[in-house]
Order: structure tokens, then C-alpha cells, then sequence
């Protein structure tokens, strides 16, 4: 599909892979019964249909989210869909400003890569820490997307660790998606349900003095434009108390928009 639409416009690409998402999204068995599943447990009241609608409205959702990461560098240039508010931008400029790294915690809702995207074009390279995928195809594809928006790209286990801790005490930003589950990490309350979160992120930013700042870019519109918006960055206390507060402020969020959230992400399992 990426291959025969080359020719036509970002958006009417973009538009046309969050279609065929949304409708293997609707009709494939494992997605359909996992997102059910999951939904019902926050949802518990949301009816059958709205189920229906709102998985074709992931589905879509998450398809546009890979066709950018395919093509983020071209995703980057595309600055006036980039809308950006909050304090939290300010925190990050101050920390460059005074040669000192900071923390973006974020999710896998929206466009996160617009995240990295507006402070790019605020001349911030943001680094990421990413899961290596068993789809060497997909993998292949997906990291280089990645590297497109920006760079270190650290790879989760120790090796990529060690790259993060240098990255950081160097004076450098990074984004780190805190909502998927880590089998070491505390059992903290994610949408009213305890779900295994790891500490790592608020660990370094008091061991370091940086700030973490929860970010979002959420789709607005048509679903091409996005609102940037950067949170005050989370008070310093103890790890579970930062964390806790990264998990409330994602859950609201999916609350107020559950389609733009990506459901499949076992994010309860093991407890």
C-alpha cells in the first residue's frame, strides 16, 4: 500500500493506512477480543457498538501513527500542524539553557513523534528509548523512522541503558514511553486498575536533577494537526509518587479521548 501510494499527498496516504487499520481493526479475531477485553475494564458501562466504533477509530488512529514514524522525516517539516502550549516547554529550554538534560515521559497515544518534533524545530534533538520488535521487517521500518526524528535511539536492557545515563549526564533530552508493561516494575494504578510500571524514568530525573515533563500530542481535526502540549514537569518526591502522577495525568487523557490510545498493549497482564 505504502509503495503503490507514493505519489499522492502525505495526508491522503496517511488517511488511506488508518482506513485498512481501522478495518483489520473491526474484523481480526486477537485484536478484536483484546481490545474488548481491555475497554470493558475501564469501560465497563460502553456498549457493543460503541466498542465497534471506537476500535475502527484506534485502528485508524494507530495506522496514520505508523505511516508518520515511517516517514518521519518529512512528519518533521510539517510544522504548521504542530500547535505547542504549556509550561513544561519552558522547563525544557530552561534545563538546555543551563546545560542540563530532561526527561519527556509520555505514551503511545496520539502522535508522540510530534512530541520530539516541536522541539526539533526549537533546535532540541530529543533521543527515545524503544523495544526491539520480532518482525525483522517491521523492526527494519520502524527503526529507521525513529533515527529520522531524532537521535540517540537507545534500545531497552543494559546496553541501552548505560547509552541513556551518558545521554542524560552529557546534557541531553530524551523521551521515554512510560505505558507499557514492565515486568520489574511496580504495581501502580493505571486507569483505575494497578498495572506493572517501571520507575526508571523518575529514578533518573532524582538521581540527575532533571526535569520530567509529561507530554502529549494529541490529533486534532481531521487528525492530521496536533496539539503539542507540555505539562509542568512532575514535583521531585520518590519514584511511585512521580510515577504515580505520569500515570494519572495519561489516564486522563485516554479518559477524555480513548480513541486516540492504543489498546493492545497487554498493559494488565501479570499483575
Amino acid at each position: 500500500m505504502l509503495t503503490l501510494s507514493r505519489r499522492r499527498s502525505f495526508e491522503t496516504r496517511s488517511a488511506a493506512l488508518g482506513r485498512a487499520v481501522g478495518g483489520v481493526m473491526r474484523w481480526f479475531p486477537i485484536a478484536r477480543r483484546r481490545f474488548n477485553r481491555e475497554v470493558k475494564r475501564v469501560f465497563p458501562e460502553m456498549t457493543r457498538d460503541e466498542r465497534n466504533s471506537l476500535r475502527r477509530q484506534m485502528g485508524k488512529n494507530m495506522g496514520q501513527t505508523l505511516f508518520e514514524i515511517y516517514h518521519n522525516a518529512e512528519f518533521h517539516t510539517r510544522l504548521n500542524r504542530f500547535h505547542v502550549s504549556g509550561p513544561g516547554l519552558d522547563a525544557i529550554e530552561a534545563a538546555q539553557a543551563a546545560g542540563k538534560g530532561a526527561i519527556i515521559v509520555s505514551g503511545h497515544f496520539g502522535q508522540w513523534e510530534a512530541v520530539r518534533a516541536s522541539l526539533k524545530a526549537r533546535g532540541i534533538e530529543v533521543g527515545a528509548v524503544y523495544r526491539r520488535q520480532s518482525n525483522r521487517h517491521y523492526q527494519r521500518r520502524l527503526l529507521a523512522g525513529i533515527e529520522a526524528g531524532g537521535l540517540p535511539i537507545m534500545e531497552t536492557g543494559r546496553v541501552g541503558t548505560k547509552t541513556l545515563v551518558r545521554h542524560l549526564r552529557a546534557g541531553g533530552v530524551v523521551a521515554i514511553l512510560l505505558d507499557e508493561k514492565h515486568p520489574d516494575g511496580a504495581k501502580l494504578p493505571f486507569l483505575g486498575h494497578p498495572a506493572l510500571t517501571s520507575l526508571a524514568a523518575a529514578q533518573l530525573a532524582l538521581k540527575y536533577d532533571l526535569p520530567m515533563v509529561p507530554a502529549y500530542g494529541t490529533r486534532i481535526g481531521d487528525g492530521s494537526d496536533f496539539e503539542v502540549n507540555y505539562e509542568t514537569p512532575i514535583v521531585h518526591s520518590d519514584a511511585e509518587t512521580m510515577t504515580q502522577t505520569f500515570n494519572d495525568s495519561l489516564s486522563e487523557r485516554i479518559r477524555a479521548h480513548p480513541d486516540q490510545w492504543y489498546w493492545l498493549l497487554n498493559r494488565w497482564k501479570g499483575v
